[in-house]
């Protein structure tokens, strides 16, 4: 397949970054498309073709799909719990992107579709305890996703069904579950627990202020997913036979407090713990449950927290320094 034609939307984000760059390691003619300007990319790929177009219209969707042979569509207006509650109209209005790229692949031909769905389709009355039983991919119904962010993931994931039922577009749909690594926001309001977490303890340790604000009372609980695996999984539910939505993340449960901990202990220091009750926290526990995954690919995300925290702990370190300040932001 690697002289095949493909397209990556929201290729100036963070997984979108990552992916594109796979891809073009394995050989594929690689279109780069994102809404932002090429300056505020993650990562710029020099073997691509690269630009700025908005998918929410149906004309520059019609475009970036013309002639592609497989789409990924990861464009969304999204980012961490603090964006995803206090911005639920843009997070629906995600919809006009999924909706215009599909309706763009369908005329072009386009042989394989992959939508980025996320855990946040999943009912949340079965995500109100820490101690979480694990998200079986049928627990998205009855459905009560995360408002705004999470419907319109799940009507996506319908869409592409239809699409796939009614027009023959070979659809794939991945539910992913908080990715995380280098090359990613950390500041700014968009970046997820990970990288916050990181960036604050980055913080303390540059400014000396011994302190760490935590959201939520710290016993949240969360799997969070290496990019390494996520775009490996990605290509393996692009190119299976698997037709409704999979979960795709760890199954390395920790709550809020045992990521701070892990963080703490790669910088070296220990930090007074300040809990913000009144901050976005999201449900009170997810993970993914992944025998479905084990079953038709024999494989599951399988990079250690740990092991990622490192590399990703790094890679913020580097860049905060960069800039000769304790705090950056990127939005």
């Amino acid at each position: 397949m690697s002289s095949k034609r493909v397209l990556v939307t929201g290729a100036g984000g963070f997984i979108g970054g990552h992916l594109a760059k796979e891809l073009i390691s394995q050989g594929f003619q690689v279109r780069a498309v994102d809404r932002k300007p090429l300056d505020l990319w993650y990562q710029v790929l020099p073997e691509a073709e690269s630009y700025q177009a908005d998918m929410s219209l149906l004309e520059p969707a019609r475009t970036a799909t013309k002639d592609m042979e497989i789409v990924y569509n990861l464009a969304a207006d999204m980012g961490g719990m603090g964006f995803i509650e206090n911005n639920k109209a843009l997070c629906m209005l995600s919809v006009l992107t999924s909706t215009h790229v599909l309706m763009g692949a369908k005329e072009a031909g386009v042989d394989r579709f992959f939508y980025s769905s996320s855990a946040c389709v999943y009912n949340g009355e079965k995500q109100t305890d820490p101690n979480i039983t694990a998200l079986k991919e049928e627990d998205a119904y009855p459905a009560l996703p995360e408002d705004g962010y999470g419907w319109e993931k799940l009507f996506s994931e319908r869409m592409c069904r239809h699409f796939r039922e009614d027009f023959g577009l070979k659809t794939r749909v991945a539910r992913f579950h908080n990715v995380y690594g280098p090359n990613g926001t950390y500041a700014g309001g968009r970046e997820k627990a990970p990288a916050a977490i990181c960036r604050k303890v980055i913080e303390a340790k540059k400014t000396g202020d011994l302190s760490i604000e935590i959201w939520g009372d710290g016993h949240q609980t969360r799997s969070f997913m290496y990019i390494d695996d996520c775009v490996k999984g990605v290509n393996m539910i692009l190119n299976s036979d698997i037709l409704e939505p999979i979960n795709l993340g760890s199954s390395e449960l920790v709550s809020i407090n045992q990521l701070v901990d892990i963080v703490e202990d790669i910088a070296g220091i220990k930090l007074e713990r300040r809990y913000n009750l009144n901050a976005p926290k999201g449900v009170r526990g997810r993970n993914s449950d992944n025998a479905l995954i084990e079953k038709l690919l024999g494989w599951e995300p399988n990079i250690k927290l740990r092991a990622g925290l490192e590399k990703t702990y790094a890679w913020i370190y580097d860049e905060m320094s960069k800039s000769g300040d304790s705090v950056v932001n990127i939005s």
